[in-house]
C-alpha cells in the first residue's frame, strides 16, 4: 500500500478506536497552529512587489504530500491560487470517511503539467494532451520549484529539466545539508539554501535573481516577437512573387489583381526599403 494512504487511513482507524470524530475543521485548527520558518508570513507580499516592478505576474501553488486542510487553515493559505495537496472524503457532516487523494513522490508531477497547461482542476484529463510550448499558460521555464523533501525531488528534477529553477531548502536549526549537497551535485537542483524566508536571505536572493532574469527573458521574447513580424511578412511576400514568376500565363487578370492587392497588403506591414 502507498505510504501516504496508508497514515491516512490509519488516522481514521485510530480515530474510530479513540472513539473521536476527525473532522475537517479540526484539521484546519491545527493548521493555525502549524509553526512557520522565519519570513514566511512576508514572503508572497514582498516577491509580488518585486516581481510586480519587473514586469512579472507571480502565482503560487503549494504541492504536498501533507493534509489539504490543514494547509488551508495556515496563515498563509490565502496566498496560494491552488493548494494541491492529499485529502479525505468527508462525510454530510464532516467527518472523514475515506482518504479521497494521496498525493506521492510521482503524482506529485502531474501538477506541475496542470500549473504549466492551465487545467487545474484534478480531475481535468486534458492535463494528459499534448501542448506545443507557445500554447503554455505558464512556460516550464518560468516555473520555480521549493522542496524540502524527498518527495519534492520529481518534481524538481522535472522543473530543472524543462529549463525552470529548483531550489532545495533545508532546516537552518538542523543544518542538515547532505541532501542538498547530493542534490545539487546530482543535478536535481539549481540552488539551495537555508528555509529562511526573511528579506534579507539567500532564498530571497536567489528568488529576485531568478525574476530579473526571468523579466529578462520575457522582454527579449517581446522583442523577437515584434522583429519576426515584419520579417514573416517578407517571406510570405517573397514566395508569392516567386510562385507568381513560376506561373506567369497561367495568372487571370482577376488572380493578377488580387495578387496585386496581396502584395501591397504585405509590403505595408513591412518598414523599410526591402527592393
Amino acid at each position: 500500500m502507498d505510504t501516504n494512504l496508508a497514515w491516512m487511513h490509519e488516522l481514521i482507524r485510530y480515530s474510530e478506536f479513540k472513539r473521536k470524530s476527525l473532522k475537517r475543521e479540526y484539521f484546519r485548527k491545527i493548521g493555525a497552529d502549524v509553526e512557520l520558518y522565519k519570513g514566511v508570513k512576508t514572503w508572497f507580499k514582498r516577491m509580488n512587489e518585486y516581481a510586480e516592478k519587473k514586469g512579472i505576474e507571480l502565482e503560487h501553488y503549494i504541492i504536498s504530500s501533507g493534509l489539504k486542510e490543514i494547509i488551508e487553515g495556515s496563515e498563509i493559505a490565502q496566498y496560494f491560487k491552488r493548494i494541491y495537496a492529499s485529502t479525505y472524503l468527508y462525510s454530510a457532516d464532516g467527518v472523514a470517511k475515506w482518504p479521497a487523494q494521496a498525493i506521492n513522490y510521482t503524482n506529485k508531477t502531474q501538477f506541475i503539467f496542470r500549473i504549466a497547461k492551465g487545467f487545474l482542476e484534478e480531475y481535468d484529463e486534458r492535463v494528459n494532451d499534448s501542448m506545443p510550448d507557445e500554447l503554455l499558460r505558464i512556460p516550464y521555464e518560468n516555473i520555480v520549484y521549493i522542496g524540502d523533501s524527498a518527495t519534492d525531488i520529481p518534481c524538481m528534477r522535472l522543473v530543472k529539466s524543462k529549463g525552470g529553477y529548483s531550489i532545495g531548502v533545508f532546516d537552518p536549526q538542523k543544518d542538515n545539508r547532505g541532501k542538498v549537497y547530493q542534490l545539487f551535485s546530482d543535478g536535481c537542483i539549481n540552488f539551495y539554501a537555508p528555509a529562511d524566508y526573511s528579506a534579507n536571505s539567500e532564498i530571497s536572493k536567489f528568488m529576485k535573481q531568478i525574476i530579473n532574469e526571468i523579466s529578462a527573458k520575457e522582454s527579449i521574447k517581446t522583442e523577437l516577437r515584434i522583429l519576426k513580424q515584419p520579417a514573416e511578412a517578407f517571406k510570405i511576400k517573397k514566395s508569392i512573387e516567386d510562385i507568381a514568376r513560376a506561373y506567369p500565363v497561367k495568372m487571370s487578370a482577376k488572380e493578377k489583381r488580387e495578387f496585386e492587392q496581396m502584395t501591397s497588403t504585405l509590403e505595408s506591414l513591412i518598414p523599410g526599403n526591402i527592393d
